[in-house]
């Protein structure tokens, strides 16, 4: 089975095999904080707190940021959307477990306090709390001078869920015959951008985010800085409609890192890449680029934003619930069979 690692995303500055390293280098600390209410093996996606023997509910834990995705809202002088990626990439991980968002808080620091420019970020925040259905309860912002320059800042959060332990998506759940839905990402979303920088030679000639139109007559800019989408109305539907075995979110390392958090040893996600919709901004990339089809599965979602593992009695179902919601596609792509964990695509 194809292990995870893109020469590409190397090239660009990331090595991802180095963060597999810095992992298993951290986890004998983390280790050491482990109480009796940790919970492990649950799935690959958030951190798990069980705070009742009572009524079993747990507590599901988020934390990102946006990536050099805000060197485009820098170069384009737009800050309103940004909020929205960074408010998916803690809740859609969450949403892999079950769990129900509460609450996000947020985190700006930048080089000079621009009131406008903060709250125009906030402002994203805000609109994508309101689709993940969770309260922005605080944030902070910290003024850096001399660490960020003037018209730079970074932005992460925090988000925190609760489910029912008997509720819980557990990967060991899944088996041979089950059927791997696709939710079509809204675009690159959120991750291997400093591969999209280095292709396009966006930092040498920012005037490209304009320059270069797509079909639909979007301009690059554009079409990169298209907000990530956050799914958690629709798995929480389809939880309370059919037993979900799993569910993955397709983030930094593509399918190759991503999907095989979402299984149990002994069973390979086969994947028909025929199949796959992938919009047009992920071609450009690769031929702007050069860069191998395996790399290009092993860096971005591909058109795929998070792949739902349910048995195949239920397909017509869960697409069905997945597609009552406006503005979603989803679509089968693959199904599960006997082998090691892992991801073939054919």
């Amino acid at each position: 089975m194809e292990k995870s690692f893109s020469e590409s995303y190397k090239a660009s500055g990331v090595d991802i095999t180095a963060g597999y390293r810095a992992v298993e280098l951290m986890k004998e600390h983390v280790r050491r904080t482990r109480t009796s209410a940790s919970i492990d093996d649950i799935g690959g996606f958030g951190g798990c707190v069980d705070i009742s023997s009572e009524s079993g509910d747990v507590l599901v834990s988020g934390t990102d940021g946006v990536g050099t995705k805000l060197r485009l809202a820098f170069l384009m002088d737009r800050h309103d959307s940004v909020g929205i990626d960074c408010v998916a990439m803690c809740v859609n991980d969450i949403v892999c477990t079950g769990a129900k968002p509460l609450l996000f808080l947020d985190y700006i620091a930048c080089g000079k306090n621009h009131p406008e420019k903060i709250a125009a970020i906030v402002k994203g925040v805000s609109e994508g709390c309101i689709q993940a259905g969770c309260a922005l309860v605080g944030g902070e912002t910290a003024e850096m001078p001399g660490f960020y320059s003037e018209d730079e800042y970074d932005l992460a959060g925090f988000s925190t869920g609760i489910v029912r332990r008997s509720d819980m998506l557990v990967r060991k759940n899944v088996k041979p015959s089950d059927v791997i839905i696709a939710l079509a990402s809204s675009g690159v979303h959120s991750n291997g951008f400093s591969l999209v920088r280095k292709v396009f030679r966006i930092e040498e000639d920012p005037q490209v985010l304009t320059k270069i139109r797509l079909s639909d007559s979007r301009t690059l800019g554009q079409t990169l800085l298209e907000p990530t989408k956050i799914y958690v109305r629709q798995i929480l539907a389809l939880t309370d409609r059919i037993r979900v075995h799993s569910v993955c979110h397709i983030t930094g390392g593509g399918f190759y890192e991503n999907i095989p958090r979402a299984l149990p040893e002994g069973c390979t996600a086969v994947i028909r890449k025929a199949d796959i919709r992938t919009p047009e901004i992920f071609s450009l990339i690769a031929s702007a680029g050069s860069i191998p089809e395996r790399d290009m599965f092993n860096t971005f979602n591909m058109g795929v934003g998070m792949a739902v593992i349910t048995a195949a009695e239920d397909e017509k179902e869960a697409l069905e619930v997945l597609n009552s919601f406006e503005g979603t596609q989803a679509y089968t792509i693959g199904r599960i069979e006997k082998g090691e964990r892992g991801v073939r695509l054919w």
